[in-house]
């Protein structure tokens, strides 16, 4: 499956942390009931075989609904487990590496600024993750993006961008005219209490946002 601008609208970044006991192939079931367009796996605790089980059955999972399916940084795993690709972050796996291995297979890469993106693109990215464009208590850590930069690097790569960190509801309008492709987004998702319904939400919110 290769992937389109339309396929980055609403990007479902998974965590375990909302799960209160409940299985997370539910939860994204229930972000693909609502609309979700793109779902990245992103396991930092579980053992490597726990990982792959899980990755075969949300992978089996989006391709009924039709979306794509990647894991954030593993390569060899996203092979193993027939993903649709790897999002790699600028500390992981070099960007044409990552392509080399995947072959033909979807490539994400995370960019915080211009150089980055360009770097990324001209190494075989499909699209670009960029961020953190608000605070984000899911990776308090990530380095700050401001909206000017997300528009500079909109402006300079001929491949979509999705913008990340920090993203909900009372937010998502302050992206519209960035030129983004889309939106991935975590706890305003998976930490919803009705995650169908918070899918809804913000993908209508996402269209406006992107102009769709």
């Amino acid at each position: 499956m290769k992937c389109e601008a339309k396929d980055l609208l609403l990007y479902a970044v998974t965590d375990r942390a909302w799960l209160h006991g409940g299985r997370l192939i539910d939860q994204v079931e229930r972000a693909l009931e609502g609309g979700a367009t793109f779902v990245q796996l992103r396991e930092k605790a579980l053992a490597r075989g726990e990982v792959l089980r899980e990755a075969r059955e949300i992978g089996a999972l989006c391709r009924r609904y039709g979306v794509p399916f990647v894991l954030d940084d593993d390569v060899e795993l996203a092979l193993e487990c027939g993903a649709d690709g790897v999002h790699v972050g600028q500390d992981d796996m070099e960007a044409g590496c990552a392509r080399q291995r995947l072959g033909t297979g979807i490539l994400g890469v995370s960019a915080q600024t211009v150089e980055q993106a360009l770097r990324a693109q001209e190494r075989g990215a499909d699209y670009l993750g960029v961020g953190a464009v608000f605070p984000t208590a899911t990776k308090p850590d990530a380095s700050a993006v401001s909206l000017d930069t997300l528009r500079a690097i909109c402006a300079a790569v001929s491949i979509p961008v999705v913008a990340i960190g920090g993203i909900a509801r009372d937010n998502l309008a302050r992206l519209s005219g960035t030129g983004i492709a889309g939106v991935a987004v975590v706890s305003a998702l998976f930490a919803a209490q009705d995650v169908r319904s918070a899918a809804r939400e913000l993908k209508a919110l996402a269209r406006e946002a992107v102009g769709a």
